[in-house]
């Protein structure tokens, strides 16, 4: 700095003195080297009022941490002065060149591994001299040293009065820094220090410590490596870098991202108030960077995203920690310390209100359509709200759909009982490549958030909760639903596995398409695009083409009309489309088979109908999320009543006036949304009562069964929807005959209910026929 006058070192940028001439101040100064040192005493020579007594104390840099460096040992009798000193925190803020309108880093600085807000010494210098608007002093908010005396009193984050003034001014002064660069920036430091120095974190330790029989000292070391093991670790430059990647990435197969910003807004809002936890479904490896990016876009603070600690390999594992994933174990159920840490670890992350992430369903669906929820993170949020570290969370349903995804083939062959490949470095590579094709476009919505303390009864204790936490998590995955778009392709493969044993001209799929169509026009179901296209042959050959170049439809041009059928083996991939819409029309669906079982009916048919309405919903309970069974019943008649307003009166009639309301249907759903279901059902019923026998009992032999007996019908051609042949489905079915005590060999009369269970699948199925047979002789008389 010889020879340099005081011009040259000011900056362009920097706050005005906060408090009157004479008031007493400690000067806290965030530097991080020689020069940001002499601009902050360069401002303090020009802008302290004469006659106010200043001190200045540094304390170690956030920007730069080094092992071993101390709070200056003189903070703490300053603070203790009698006057009442006003703590003022200040920092100097380096900024990214401008671009386009905007401070972000460039390619340039990606490739040099150098981020221009983190200089070093002589590019300080060169900054300084050229680009002085590049530089900024920034001031966190000032307070009194008695004020902050009675916050550390009551507060629970540090033992010295010193340590916890420097803390306090790192927060101020970051909140200072987001003000300037942006909210995407808003990251927690210090973290592993901040919990394990908390006075609640070390005393559940020591009451930990005797029900393991483990001295403290081994408790506090342990605790230390899996709060490192599992905290996020945020940087600046890598969350930059991350989101020009994912931009660079999902580029290569997709147009672009629809979403609508103004909701973007509306929970950059609502955060600045609570904490949010988002929980995305999860259908394709893409979610968690198409969410991160466009919080990043859109100027939100990155969200704290559970991984599963398979993600931890490198490259990704070191990159996504510092862009926000936190690492979780996939078992930890008897380690009672990990469950401490982890627990003390999200409760600070609702105290600080930084926003969380995690898949609901636990992993991604193979099936399309949404799986069930997993309870135990949001255990872990419900408990932090109990515990008084907000005042509420929000939770955020968020549905990312996907005009065509990468996995679809590894989805399909998963199914077919393939083994799923590992992730590792080579994986991460292929799936990249994977993405040099035409994939259309993928799409984010966001349902209406949730509040927690409204929907939860802090009475409720052991049991009761939990049920109190699987209706809320139930909740969320209903609004998911609710808020995912329909897509053509979904449209495309519901129309062609309406009929998955013959092709369809392009005439017929017109027709079938439309109906779907007008029904979602007139319910006012969410859609990806406008559905005007689908309607013209034009729209059908481009969904076509689509599906054609992802191997799941083949396209015969020889005749007078285009042909389309699902090609052999593909039937589970398209499945996946299909079923990410189903759940619009699964109600629909029951409808019409508890008409056909009304007109089965010997007697009381309109009793009948509502028992098969009952019965259907409970056998399908693990598959779809279905409301309260008086709200389901209105459902169920609500959508009869858009059939004929006095249809309970025409199905107590009889036969005819209910064989005259099926007919009426228009379109017909039970055959395209339920036979998958229910074949893949009678598969394990038949392999309950035959291979179970033999001693595959366990699931993993039972599938693998099914699997096997699966594959034979279809060669036989007993299934007409080869996408039952399905794991997923499989496991399911499962649960259902493990719900109703189907698995126990040892259960008296065991063979019997098993082989009825079968034949009221059976049942279904012949249903389901009759109802295909009403829909084809309707359209076609000559059938």
């Amino acid at each position: 700095m010889a020879g340099r006058t005081t011009d040259e070192r000011r900056m362009t940028n920097s706050p005005e003195w906060p408090a009157e001439p004479g008031r007493p101040a400690v000067i806290v100064s965030d530097a991080a080297s020689k020069l940001e040192v002499e601009l902050v005493e360069d401002w303090i020579r020009r802008s302290v009022p004469g006659g106010t007594p200043t001190s200045l104390v540094r304390v170690p840099p956030s920007r730069r941490r080094r092992p071993g460096r101390r709070i200056d040992p003189r903070l703490a009798p300053n603070l203790s002065r009698g006057d009442n000193p006003l703590v003022i925190p200040i920092r100097v803020v380096w900024t990214a060149q401008e671009t386009h309108g905007r401070r972000s880093l460039v390619l340039r600085d990606f490739l040099t591994l150098r981020d221009p807000r983190d200089p070093d010494l002589v590019t300080q210098h060169v900054i300084l001299r050229r680009h002085p608007e590049r530089v900024h002093l920034v001031m966190g908010d000032p307070a009194g040293a008695g004020e902050l005396r009675e916050l550390w009193q009551s507060s629970v984050e540090a033992d010295a009065f010193d340590e916890f003034v420097a803390r306090r001014a790192w927060l101020a002064l970051e909140r200072a820094e987001r003000r300037l660069r942006g909210t995407r920036y808003k990251i927690p430091k210090f973290v592993k220090e901040e919990i394990l120095q908390r006075a609640e974190f070390r005393e559940g330790l020591v009451r930990l410590a005797p029900q393991l029989g483990r001295p403290i000292e081994q408790m506090t070391r342990k605790a230390g490596r899996y709060l490192k093991e599992i905290a996020a670790s945020h940087s600046p430059f890598v969350i930059d870098l991350v989101a020009s990647a994912i931009r660079l990435l999902y580029r290569q197969g997709y147009g672009r991202i629809d979403y609508d910003a103004r909701q973007f807004q509306e929970l950059y809002t609502l955060g600045t108030r609570y904490p949010l936890v988002f929980l995305p479904s999860h259908k394709s490896n893409l979610d968690h960077l198409v969410l991160q990016y466009l919080l990043w876009e859109n100027n939100l603070p990155p969200n704290h995203t559970a991984a599963g600690i398979n993600m931890n390999f490198f490259p990704v594992g070191p990159l996504i920690r510092r862009t926000g994933a936190f690492f979780i174990r996939r078992s930890f159920k008897d380690n009672e310390t990990y469950k401490f840490v982890l627990r003390s670890y999200l409760e600070y992350l609702i105290e600080k209100r930084f926003p969380l992430e995690w898949y609901i369903e636990g992993g991604r669906s193979r099936s399309g359509k949404l799986l069930a929820p997993k309870y135990g993170m949001l255990v872990y949020v419900a408990d932090a709200l109990r515990h008084d570290k907000s005042d509420d969370v929000y939770l955020i349903p968020t549905s990312i759909a996907y005009d065509h995804i990468q996995e679809i083939g590894a989805y399909s062959a998963e199914q077919r009982g393939e083994q799923k490949e590992k992730e590792s470095a080579a994986w991460m590579v292929r799936a990249i490549r994977s993405l040099r094709k035409r994939y259309g476009n993928i799409h984010l919505r966001f349902g209406e958030p949730l509040s927690l303390a409204k929907e939860l009864d802090p009475s409720l204790d052991g049991d009761a909760r939990y049920l109190d936490i699987q209706k809320v998590a139930f909740e969320v995955c209903v609004r998911i639903n609710r808020a995912t778009p329909i897509t053509p392709t979904s449209i495309a493969t519901a129309a062609l596995l309406a009929n998955p044993d013959r092709a369809q001209t392009s005439t017929e799929l017109s027709a079938a398409m439309g109906e779907l169509i007008d029904e979602i026009a007139e319910r006012r179901l969410p859609t990806t695009v406008p559905l005007r296209h689908l309607r013209t042959e034009a729209g059908i050959k481009d969904v076509m083409a689509g599906l054609a170049e992802h191997g799941l439809v083949e396209i015969i041009a020889d005749g007078p009309e285009t042909v389309y059928r699902i090609r052999e083996d593909a039937h589970v991939g398209a499945a996946f489309y299909r079923n990410t819409i189903i759940h619009f029309f699964v109600n629909a669906a029951i409808a019409e088979l508890a008409l056909v079982a009304a007109l089965e009916a010997e007697d009381a048919p309109l009793d009948a109908f509502w028992t098969e309405v009952s019965n259907l919903r409970d056998l399908l309970k693990f598959e779809f999320f279905f409301p309260e069974r008086d709200e389901f019943r209105e459902e169920v008649h609500q959508i009869l009543s858009r059939i004929a307003d006095d249809w309970p009166e025409r199905v107590e009639a009889g036969p005819d006036p209910t064989r005259e309301l099926l007919h009426r249907i228009r379109p017909v759903h039970g055959p395209w949304v339920l036979r998958s279901f229910f074949e893949s059902y009678v598969l394990i019923g038949q392999t309950l009562q035959h291979d179970a026998i033999e001693g595959t009992s366990d699931e993993k032999g039972l599938i693998a069964a099914a699997l096997a007996r699966g594959k034979q019908h279809q060669v036989q051609r007993k299934i007409r929807a080869p996408e039952a042949v399905s794991q997923s489905l499989f496991k399911t079915a499962l649960q259902l005959a493990d719900n109703r005590g189907l698995l126990d060999e040892s259960v008296p009369g065991i063979a019997v209910r098993r082989a009825e269970f079968a034949a009221e699948l059976a049942t279904r199925l012949d249903r389901l026929d009759l109802l295909a047979l009403i829909r084809a002789t309707r359209d076609d008389p000559s059938v």
